[in-house]
């Protein structure tokens, strides 16, 4: 499944296979636990996201949530998007370094975190990322890289 007409994340589950569906579970459970005050679990671009609502942040440039966070069952393996790790070099560095300490072998591409298997993640590692950046921060850092970036601003 590559791209999910589910309108809901129990209905986008309920239509992964059962070995991926165990993972995706996991890690939701993972990401739940960890997910900072004020984000909330929603289906965006086909995939479960971990998202500042619109509600609280309306100003984006794609008039879409802001997303720290997805899951994904894609064709050949499963992504974890991690948008907060990409919010400076150090923190990149850090989710590079604990991943690697893990013992696991980190595929990565420029936006996501791919995995075939449950135990191809260190669990502990997704939750630290996850809790180690509130939404306050979070929306801080999203207006610095836009006032940085060149392009059209939202209406």
């Amino acid at each position: 499944m590559v791209w999910s007409d589910a309108q809901t994340v129990d209905d986008y589950v309920s239509e992964l296979p059962e070995d991926r569906r165990e993972t995706i579970c996991a890690l939701r459970r993972v990401i739940l636990e960890h997910l900072p005050s004020g984000f909330v679990e929603t289906m965006q671009s086909g995939m479960i996201s971990y998202v500042v609502p619109l509600e609280r942040y309306p100003i984006t440039y794609n008039r879409q949530p802001l997303v720290l966070a997805a899951l994904a069952s894609q064709k050949n393996y499963l992504s974890l998007y991690l948008m907060n790790i990409y919010c400076g070099f150090q923190t990149e560095m850090w989710f590079r370094q604990r991943w690697t300490a893990s013992g696991k072998k980190l595929n990565k591409g420029k936006s996501c975190i791919r995995f075939k298997r449950l135990q191809d993640v260190p669990l502990d590692v997704v939750g630290e990322a996850i809790a180690r950046i509130s939404l306050e921060e979070f929306i801080e850092r999203y207006e610095r890289s836009r006032t940085t970036q060149p392009g059209p601003r939202p209406a």
